[in-house]
């Protein structure tokens, strides 16, 4: 992007821009994958495109992107007639409403699990009634991020589950799913999924007497209740609150409202600004969850206003003639809920767009000092001026925690003299029309009125100089929330710098090793992921982000394997096959590979000949993984090369000692199964020789004992390796083109949609640059662990996050490979989503 000047706090640079026209509505979220619950940074935004030959044509676009690949945008002619109004992204991050001026809301979905691949599945109307206001119904989840818990060891005091209710529930609680819409004429429209995928729909006036909405708002209620905040656009008009309950009653859907308490905004009231303010132009409950917050912005044609309100609960005053008789016993003062102002901020700039924060602290007053005082992630609210700026003030208190200026507002920009030269001859200042924090509040996306996307950092020290150990805290305290709760950790990753990612992976691991052993199981795989992701910001551990993805690899493919295992007998025993077989090799240190498999009941091994024979290509890389992993044993000097990690991973290399055991046991049922080695002798026991070798190596680091170095002897046999078996060349690592990796400089970068190549080197050049492959070498499907040779001709996806690759359409026609290839249909081994490479690029 553009060099920017920092005033005050600081806030980090654009990141992202690109030339778009019109812009109507921006919306950032992040998104969740079905299969592992990891979500992903995905934005969507809308243009107005005007036809060469025919002004009036106009064709209104919605545009998806993920931010790691920000170049590669996937249009959709979304085929409404007016102006797109409302975008709004469901929980799951697979589907995503749009709504119109014509009263048209259509719902999108994923086809194929891709994320630049999207089709319209449902529509709901209302005839030539604008849409001002669009929600999805609540799922009954929430999440609380406790601040002042954050020194504690363990996860569940400092992210708990909040006891709520969704919009709607079927039979057995679980939610119902399906839209809420507000209008400009003051109905509310409700569209329910029925499990068939056919559409109930019904609608509502708010109140008795309606009147024109110009604009609204929707929170949710802990007792399953939706609230509608609405406005005729008057400063001098009450802002009116609607309780709204949906229900299914005989197979119809049912909308009950109900009047809520209102408000007149403080500015009114005011004799200085009486008449200062003529309109309200923002509206917004502070969380979708809290409906007893809500902030409201007053302006003028140059300025603004903005006010907190708060609903609480007051005591009714009793009138005299009833204060001297006699109380009732369990008697209480009766009481009312009023709408009491909160803060308001000064005379501002006029204000263009606001921002709230979806990181859901705590707002108990505890919290909130300690937050206040040291945690600033999720306090903040964003509000964007047509002069160009942002600034960040508190959500409850509104007092000035940071600002950023635009390069209009801070001097020209390298490179765009011309944008700049416009500006100051005919039109206005660049400012954001809409803006949108991502879920940890780290990073900050707005469309300016020129119609480029940026991408903002956001620091998370705000104001205050903090040192290295407490900025290492916060950063883990996100890194943990985000692997807990499944949400996607691009975000914290642009805070992350080089130096501190050793230390943050050590530390996410402590805190892992700390929890009980069922949450250990639940995150055992994301925490990996976590990790790759970390070690690949930093030259010095970028070797290390090869183990964990050989690692996430690894832990897929024993389960699957062990799930091959039958017990023999119909009365099951306590343990599985997979179980058994574990704690058998756990305890038998015998480096003989003969020897271990008489203690197991070879019986529960026995299996088809297809199944085995359609596996032989994950075994085969079984194979090759311990071949590489012994043949590099003696050059283990140092942590730079890839294989190092699992040197003193005792629970990976038993991991590969069970399935050398089964394998075996395999081989003798179906030989072709087996993984094939080029062996420099006839006579070589090549399994027999690796299961040898692999045994010395786990005896050194065993989890039930101290680590020991590997012994002279043993190291000397590893050296003799590539003597007798050939060492394959190891596929280490997925290509990623993304842009996490270019970022840890403070150059902004300038990006240009359908411009991979485009994308600037920063400092340094990427950390894993020395260990990705050359263009001329072989492409690998990282999944099914087969070459697809030098220029592919499958159409092939890549994961978003770690670059994964893998054919969009299976070639296999066996049930074991389908069955491992569905594993992966909807996430990637690190949870990442895919998104369909171009053939241009593939």
């Amino acid at each position: 992007m553009y060099g920017q000047q920092i005033r005050g706090p600081e806030m980090h640079k654009s990141l992202i821009t690109s030339n778009r026209s019109g812009v109507a509505e921006a919306s950032l979220l992040l998104f969740v994958g079905h299969g592992t619950g990891i979500r992903l940074n995905l934005v969507a935004f809308t243009t107005d495109l005007k036809s060469d030959d025919n002004e009036k044509d106009v064709s209104h676009m919605i545009h998806i992107i993920d931010t790691e690949h920000p170049w590669d945008v996937f249009s959709i002619n979304s085929g409404h007639t007016e102006v797109i109004s409302c975008l709004e992204w469901d929980q799951s991050g697979s589907r995503l409403l749009s709504a119109d001026g014509d009263g048209q809301i259509k719902c999108w979905s994923m086809t194929d699990h891709l994320v630049n691949s999207w089709e319209s599945i449902l529509s709901s109307s209302l005839d030539r009634d604008p849409i001002i206001a669009l929600s999805w119904l609540h799922n009954g989840v929430k999440l609380a991020l406790h601040v002042e818990m954050s020194g504690s060891t363990n996860f569940g005091e400092k992210f708990s589950r909040v006891k709520f209710s969704p919009s709607l529930t079927l039979f057995g609680g679980k939610p119902m799913e399906g839209w809420l819409a507000v209008t400009v004429s003051g109905l509310v429209t409700v569209s329910l999924l029925k499990p068939g995928g056919s559409l109930l729909t019904a609608s509502e006036s708010l109140c008795r007497l309606r009147g024109r909405v110009a604009l609204a708002d929707i929170a949710f209620t802990g007792g399953g209740n939706i609230v509608v905040a609405a406005t005729d656009g008057s400063s001098s008009s009450p802002v009116q609150f609607y309780k709204v309950v949906v229900s299914v009653v005989s197979e119809k859907c049912r909308i009950d409202t109900e009047l809520l308490p209102s408000l007149f905004l403080r500015c009114t009231t005011d004799p200085m600004r009486k008449d200062k303010y003529p309109s309200v132009t923002h509206l917004k409950f502070l969380t979708r969850e809290n409906s007893e917050q809500v902030l409201l912005c007053a302006s003028n044609q140059t300025g603004s206003i903005v006010e907190c309100w708060s609903l609480r609960k007051e005591g009714l005053p009793v009138n005299n003639i009833f204060q001297h008789r006699s109380p009732v016993v369990g008697e209480k003062q009766p009481t009312i809920l009023k709408w009491r102002i909160l803060t308001t901020t000064g005379d501002l700039e006029r204000v263009s767009a606001v921002a709230l924060p979806k990181l859901p602290i705590s707002i108990s007053s505890t919290d909130l000092k300690v937050a206040s005082d040291k945690f600033c992630p999720g306090l903040g609210l964003a509000l964007a001026f047509h002069d160009g700026s942002i600034q960040i003030h508190h959500r409850l208190s509104l007092h000035f925690m940071g600002i950023y200026y635009s390069s209009s507002s801070s001097g020209p920009r390298p490179g765009d003299e011309a944008t700049l030269k416009r500006q100051r001859t005919s039109g206005p200042f660049l400012h954001f029309k809409a803006l949108q924090f991502s879920w940890t509040s780290l990073a900050l996306v707005g469309i300016d009125n020129y119609g480029k996307l940026h991408m903002l950092r956001v620091s998370p020290s705000m104001c205050q100089v903090l040192d290295m150990n407490t900025t290492l805290r916060h950063l883990l305290f996100l890194l943990e929330y985000c692997m807990v709760t499944g949400y996607d950790w691009w975000d914290v990753l642009l805070h992350v710098l080089p130096n501190m990612v050793h230390n943050l992976v050590e530390k996410l691991h402590e805190e892992y090793m700390r929890q009980n052993q069922a949450l250990q199981q639940v995150l055992a795989t994301r925490i990996v992921a976590v990790k790759a992701s970390l070690c690949k910001l930093s030259t010095a551990t970028a070797a290390r982000a090869c183990d964990f993805h050989a690692k996430l690899l690894l832990i897929a493919i024993s389960s699957t394997l062990k799930s091959l295992l039958r017990p023999h007998v119909l009365n099951t025993p306590d343990k599985s096959p997979g179980d058994r077989l574990s704690e058998i090799c756990a305890k038998n240190t015998d480096t003989e590979i003969d020897k271990v498999m008489i203690n197991l009941k070879t019986e529960e091994f026995v299996l088809d000949g297809p199944p085995l024979q359609s596996l032989q290509q994950l075994i085969q890389w079984v194979g090759d993984f311990v071949l590489y992993l012994l043949a590099n044993l003696p050059n283990q000097g140092s942590m730079v090369r890839p294989g190092f990690g699992f040197m003193r991973d005792g629970a990976s290399l038993g991991m590969l000692r069970e399935m050398l055991v089964m394998i075996r046991i395999w081989g003798l049922l179906k030989p072709g199964c087996l993984p094939t080695f080029t062996a420099m002798s006839d006579s070589q026991d090549s399994l027999q020789l690796l299961f040898r070798l692999l045994t010395k190596l786990w005896l050194c680091s065993r989890e039930d004992g101290p680590p020991q170095e590997p012994d002279e002897s043993l190291i000397d046999e590893c050296c003799l390796l590539p003597s007798q078996l050939l060492v394959p060349s190891m596929d280490w690592l997925p290509v990623n083109d993304g842009v996490i990796v270019k970022l840890q400089g403070k150059n902004p970068l300038k990006l240009q949609f359908g411009k991979a190549s485009s994308l600037p080197g920063a400092g340094g050049g990427s950390p894993l640059e020395a260990l990705t492959r050359s263009p001329g070498s072989q492409k690998m499907d990282n999944l099914r662990c087969v070459f697809l040779g030098v220029c592919p001709t499958e159409e092939s996806k890549a994961c978003t996050r770690c670059g994964c690759v893998t054919m969009l359409r299976s070639p296999n026609k066996t049930n074991a490979m389908k069955q491992w290839e569905q594993r992966w249909i909807k996430n990637c081994l690190c949870g990442g989503l895919w998104r369909r490479i171009p053939a241009a690029l593939s």
